[in-house]
């Protein structure tokens, strides 16, 4: 069986360095790794709907930035197939078939679900199209037969009511149409979710906590030299925590040995810079100039290749039309299969016409 990749993002923003860490990066050393066969990576503008429905602007005008920041890091459009959901329309009439195949108990069960409608405030009044995200997720996990889909852990209930609806589906048709997908959560748990610049939880546009990939140098500065640290560690030579601490959060995530010797050669790697910070003696400023560093040396060639990019906008749409065009043929061929297996083929199944016929044969 082939191996398949299917993943995305919701346009609502640029991308940030949250993006980058939890699940961008993953996608570039999973492309060029050779060990898939087919890689999707879906622009997810019809989700992205069920909560800006009064704003379809905003989801437009971030899919260039979207496309944008999956070239600039380095997603190859000869390995990877980038495309529009709703330009596939064969992901909604999937979705409509197995709506019949969950009910609505379940999806009110559904952890995931659950957080991100208190999260919305639709407590009281929850759009159908944002309620029923799961079973439009599985469409699109199994429109590209996908065996894999890498995922945060707070997915993970997603993960697992698409792998009910498939085996509902092959067992309700007798047949082997859906592929069971395989969660594939990120190894490092510092990449599961980089909190933002303020010490929240979540890095998050609307709280105006997060670092983005196209924020220049100048940008990035202020924002580290602004980032949350560890409120007890007043005076330098005051003992200090790293955890909960966002500059050794970020630090844990982006920094390698080679960035000690370049930038800070007086340690050897992290674990040292920690001592010294917990011990005290290391002062917060030296900290975040030392972050910056990194940061910036991370963002540099992205920032260069997204400048690039951004003279020829006509040519990343060239990228998306032809990974739309892919993606619908893939798409219409599991369509088609799944047509099949519940014998609403109408037109193409000439057995069927023939039991037709001899019901009105005397």
């Amino acid at each position: 069986m082939s191996k398949i990749i299917l993943t995305g993002d919701r346009p609502t923003g640029r991308l940030h360095m949250g993006h980058y860490v939890g699940s961008l990066k993953r996608r570039v050393e999973l492309q060029n790794s050779g060990e898939f066969d087919k890689i999707f990576v879906m622009i997810a503008d019809a989700q992205a709907l069920t909560d800006n429905f009064d704003n379809p602007a905003k989801i437009r005008d971030s899919i260039t930035n979207v496309v944008l920041d999956y070239l600039s890091v380095g997603l190859d459009p000869a390995k990877t197939n980038m495309f529009i959901q709703s330009e596939i329309s064969e992901l909604t009439e999937l979705t409509f078939y197995y709506m019949n195949l969950v009910t609505v108990s379940r999806l009110e069960r559904n952890p995931t679900v659950k957080a991100e409608i208190q999260l919305r405030n639709f407590e009281t009044s929850i759009p159908a199209g944002f309620f029923t995200y799961p079973v439009s997720q599985t469409s699109d996990i199994t429109a590209f037969k996908a065996t894999t889909v890498p995922v945060g852990e707070d997915q993970l209930p997603m993960i697992e009511q698409a792998r009910e609806i498939v085996r509902k589906f092959n067992t309700t048709y007798d047949c082997d149409v859906l592929v069971e997908p395989e969660a594939l959560v990120p190894k490092n748990q510092v990449c599961s979710r980089l909190p933002g610049t303020d010490g929240k939880a979540k890095m998050s546009k609307s709280l105006g906590n997060c670092i983005y990939l196209s924020d220049s140098a100048d940008e990035v500065r202020a924002k580290v030299m602004d980032m949350y640290t560890d409120p007890e560690h007043i005076q330098v030579s005051d003992p200090g925590h790293v955890e909960g601490n966002a500059v050794f959060t970020y630090l844990d995530a982006f920094s390698t040995e080679e960035d000690f010797g370049l930038f800070l050669p007086e340690y050897t790697n992290l674990d040292e810079m920690k001592d010294h910070y917990r011990r005290g003696g290391l002062g917060d400023v030296k900290c975040k100039k030392f972050l910056l560093n990194v940061i910036n040396k991370e963002l540099e060639p992205i920032r260069a290749r997204r400048a690039e990019l951004e003279k020829d906008i006509s040519g990343v749409y060239e990228v998306l039309k032809q990974g739309c065009d892919v993606a619908r043929s893939e798409a219409a061929q599991t369509l088609s299969e799944v047509k099949a297996a519940m014998r609403i083929n109408y037109f193409d199944d000439d057995t069927m016409v023939r039991e037709q016929q001899a019901r009105f044969t005397k």
